[in-house]
């Protein structure tokens, strides 16, 4: 036991003697390593923003960051090695080694691997939480919903659910439908609604808007006016069109119909008998 206690005795021994002649090295090396993992984060997301704007080929934007991180990442650890004592030689050809590695497999196995059909800031519907898109690591996806709740969903869930993305394609079909008494002017509301769309300016002029008479239902006969506009108007857009729908239609005298039901009653003569035969004056 004391030939066991003396060998942990010299082992702290060589210890303090490496820290003391140079802890300084590999107290400057720590700080550059970190400093260099933060830095390369935040350098690797501004990237990824101004590639964003330059392309749209997520593909292209996953592999040139992500092999902006390695050689990054290879540089800081070479100057972090280097600085503790370490001989430079050694370590660059490991990181080239590594780093090369790591870059081919990302290039040949990128488009097989599963990935988010979404990006930050993007509008979804994923694991039944509809909001934007704050986040997304390996292991989760932070949604903020609209009424400003914050949600963690798991990729596992939201790989294998479906998912709805209102910001996948440029633009996006508005759908107004208001419904009209049978004893309205069908032309005349389908005309103001068509009018209202063509003079928005947020709306598309192709597809040109129109307006079609959906059904006749038992209570009104529905109208229902389509249009196109951008992905990011589409909200403020829709609610704009309803509200001038209402206030063109009470302008121009168009009621708009609600849920009735008419009863029809009539005088039968007394002389009639429900059970067939006739009752005598």
């Amino acid at each position: 036991m004391g030939v066991h206690m003396g060998s942990e005795i010299e082992k702290l021994q060589r210890v303090g003697d490496i820290l003391s002649t140079h802890g300084r090295e590999l107290a400057i090396a720590l700080i550059l390593l970190i400093a260099g993992l933060y830095l390369a984060k935040y350098l690797t997301k501004y990237l990824r923003i101004g590639l964003s704007k330059a392309t749209t080929n997520l593909n292209i934007i996953s592999i040139v960051s992500c092999s902006f991180y390695i050689l990054f990442l290879m540089a800081v650890v070479m100057v972090a090695t280097t600085q503790a004592g370490i001989k430079p030689q050694v370590i660059f050809r490991a990181l080239m080694i590594v780093g090369l590695a790591a870059i081919g497999i990302i290039t040949l196995f990128r488009p097989y691997l599963p990935t988010l059909p979404f990006e930050v800031g993007n509008t979804v519907k994923a694991g039944g939480v509809l909001g934007k898109v704050e986040a997304t690591t390996f292991l989760n996806t932070r949604i903020k919903t609209f009424d400003g709740l914050t949600v963690f969903i798991p990729n596992r869930q939201i790989l294998n659910d479906v998912v709805i993305n209102y910001h996948f394609t440029a633009t996006r079909k508005v759908k107004v439908d208001v419904c009209i008494g049978y004893d309205q002017d069908i032309l005349e509301a389908k005309r103001i609604m068509e009018e209202l769309m063509i003079t928005e300016p947020r709306v598309k002029k192709t597809p040109r808007p129109v307006v079609f008479t959906m059904a006749m239902e038992d209570s009104w006969v529905r109208l229902g006016a389509r249009c196109w506009v951008d992905n990011p108007k589409y909200w403020l857009t829709r609610c704009d069109l309803i509200e001038k729908v209402k206030y063109r239609f009470d302008e121009e005298n168009i009621k708009i119909a609600f849920p009735q039901l008419d009863v029809h009653h009539y005088e039968l003569p007394e002389s009639i008998d429900f059970s067939g035969e006739e009752v005598p004056a």
